[in-house]
C-alpha cells in the first residue's frame, strides 16, 4: 500500500522549513552557549512550528520569533547558572542575530544573482574551483594553465563578482 503524502499544508511546511533551517540553527547557536542546548532547542523550535503551522502567514517572521522565544523559555529554566545571559542581553542578541542573518540571506542572494550574470566559462570555472576536494593545481593541470595564473583569473573573477554584489546590496535591488 502506498505511504500517504502529507496534507498540502505539511507539504508546504516541510519546504518552507528546509528552506529556514539553517538560518534557523544559527539564529539559536548564536544565542547559546553549546551545540547541545542550541540542538535541543531546534527540537522544541521544531516541534512548535509543526504543530502551530496552519495559524501563520508569514514562515519566516514567525519561525524566527518562535525560535526566540524557546530560547527565552530555555535560558529562563537555567536562571540558578550565573552564566546565563540576562533576558534583556538575550532580546538585543536576539535582534542582532536575525538582522545579521537577513543582511547575509541578502548578500547570497545577489551573489547568486552575480553568479547566474557571469559568462559560463567564468561561471563554470568558479563552481568547479570551489567545489569541495578540488585542488587548484590539479584544476590548472587540467586547463592547461599554471596554479598561478589560474589564481589570477578567479582573483579577478572574484573581484569583478564583489563589485557587483556590492552594486546589487547598495542599490537594494535585483543584480
Amino acid at each position: 500500500m502506498p505511504s500517504p503524502t502529507p496534507e498540502p499544508d505539511h507539504a508546504d511546511f516541510l519546504r518552507l522549513y528546509a528552506e529556514h533551517q539553517g538560518a534557523l540553527q544559527t539564529f539559536v547557536r548564536s544565542l547559546l552557549c553549546s551545540r547541545e542546548e542550541a540542538a535541543e532547542v531546534m527540537q522544541e523550535v521544531l516541534i512548535v512550528l509543526w504543530q502551530k503551522f496552519d495559524q501563520v502567514q508569514e514562515f519566516r517572521p514567525w519561525a524566527f520569533g518562535v525560535a526566540r522565544n524557546m530560547v527565552l523559555r530555555h535560558l529562563r529554566a537555567r536562571k540558578q547558572d550565573r552564566h546565563v545571559f540576562g533576558e534583556d542581553l538575550v532580546n538585543q542578541l536576539a535582534d542582532d542575530a536575525a538582522n545579521l542573518v537577513e543582511r547575509h540571506a541578502g548578500h547570497r542572494e545577489a551573489l547568486q544573482e552575480c553568479l547566474n550574470k557571469l559568462p559560463a566559462a567564468q561561471r563554470q570555472l568558479v563552481l568547479t574551483a570551489y567545489t569541495k576536494g578540488t585542488r587548484i593545481d590539479d584544476l590548472a593541470t587540467r586547463r592547461g594553465q599554471t596554479p598561478m595564473s589560474l589564481y589570477k583569473v578567479l582573483h579577478r573573477i572574484r573581484q569583478a563578482l564583489l563589485e557587483c554584489v556590492q552594486r546589487t546590496v547598495a542599490k537594494g535591488e535585483p543584480a
